[in-house]
């Protein structure tokens, strides 16, 4: 089975990489990648449709393309220039947000914004859910689950802040912290840690398993 991961996230193909996952990425469109939480949606809803979105999205657009995929690389020479479904494929689309007291906290868009994320964040427990979405091909059913991660952040002196800011390491990640930074302020509670990087690989792994 062919693993496609509909991501542009570094952090999931690193997991998927150490895992001893063999994959092929094909980033979603940014339309897919809205993440405004529509009226009475949960955090975990949210996590949970957005993950759909990247899946559909690449998987309408490889469909469109005459069910084809681009060979995989190999040290084998290549029989022809592209590969049909017949040979089993898999969409990977994942999402993740964090939630806070009711509030859901995305990827901050600058600095300033990291601040804010972060203020909030300091001294509080937080969630993090991340949806995966398994879209077999050529004509399964999409597969969706969501992971939830529960933390807590030790209360963050300003030096401590303007630290972490300095370092541009909050930048592309929900909630403005990576938890593969390994800071000392901020602690796993409950649930699967490569969920708080990013991609949940127990419960991915899970549903691999139930495809085949």
């Amino acid at each position: 089975m062919r693993l496609i991961l509909a991501s542009r996230s570094p952090r999931r193909r690193e997991l998927l990489t150490q895992a001893g996952y063999r994959f092929e990425v094909i980033p979603p469109s940014d339309e897919a990648e809205e993440d405004s939480l529509r009226p009475g949606e949960s955090p975990a809803e949210l996590a949970a449709r957005l993950a759909r979105q990247k899946a559909a999205d690449v998987v309408q657009r490889l469909l469109a393309d005459g069910g084809t995929l681009p060979h995989r690389p190999s040290t084998e020479k290549p029989t022809s220039p592209r590969q049909t479904f017949a040979q089993r494929a898999v969409v990977l689309g994942c999402d993740t947000v964090v939630e806070c007291q009711g509030q859901l906290l995305g990827k901050p868009t600058d600095r300033e914004h990291a601040r804010q994320i972060l203020e909030t964040l300091s001294g509080q427990e937080h969630w993090v859910y991340s949806g995966l979405c398994l879209w077999p091909l050529p004509d399964g059913q999409p597969r969706v689950q969501v992971a939830g991660s529960r933390l807590r952040m030790d209360p963050l002196r300003p030096d401590q802040l303007e630290e972490y800011l300095q370092s541009g390491q909050w930048e592309g990640k929900a909630g403005a912290f990576g938890y593969q930074d390994r800071l000392g302020w901020v602690h796993l509670l409950e649930g699967s840690e490569s969920n708080v990087v990013g991609l949940p690989l127990e419960l991915l792994a899970q549903m691999l398993a139930e495809l085949l």
